[in-house]
């Protein structure tokens, strides 16, 4: 064990929560500001990538139900699924939707197909980065 394996671990438990809140930030920030999937999804593989750098690999990957390649093709065919969707409806390729909803406590919501379309480009972006990783690691992806 290294001297600063304690250290590590330690920042990470806390880093790891303001890494993935500011990759949720981004995301729902995406469509009137600077973010979006592409960049979220970049800041939430980063919250993997120190998981992988301060525990061990395999006991993270054992932790964690997701298998990072099936990541990236849901993602794909939800962005694929979404693009697509519109011409079904006589609609362009890509059009865009948008819905206001009342919820409890949250009042109304802009809802929007474009964030189902980012969300699958979130997907996509984490399990393209992590699998990259993992694979120059030499570890499991």
């Amino acid at each position: 064990m290294k001297e600063n394996d304690l250290v590590l671990k330690t920042v990470t438990r806390l880093v790891m929560f303001i890494i993935l809140t500011f990759g949720l930030y981004l995301f729902f920030a995406g469509h009137n500001n600077p973010g979006g999937g592409f960049i979220a999804g970049l800041v939430i593989s980063s919250a993997f990538i120190l998981m992988f750098l301060a525990y061990d690999v395999g006991k993270v990957l054992e932790a964690l139900p997701i298998d990072f390649r099936q990541l990236m093709i849901i993602g794909a065919l939800i962005s694929l699924g979404t693009a697509i969707a519109p011409v079904f409806f006589g609609q362009n390729i890509l059009y865009q939707t948008d819905w206001h909803v009342d919820l409890p406590y949250l009042g109304e919501v802009h809802l929007s197909t474009i964030t189902l379309f980012e969300f699958g480009i979130l997907l996509v972006v984490v399990g393209v980065v992590v699998t990259t990783i993992l694979s120059l690691g030499g570890g499991r992806s």
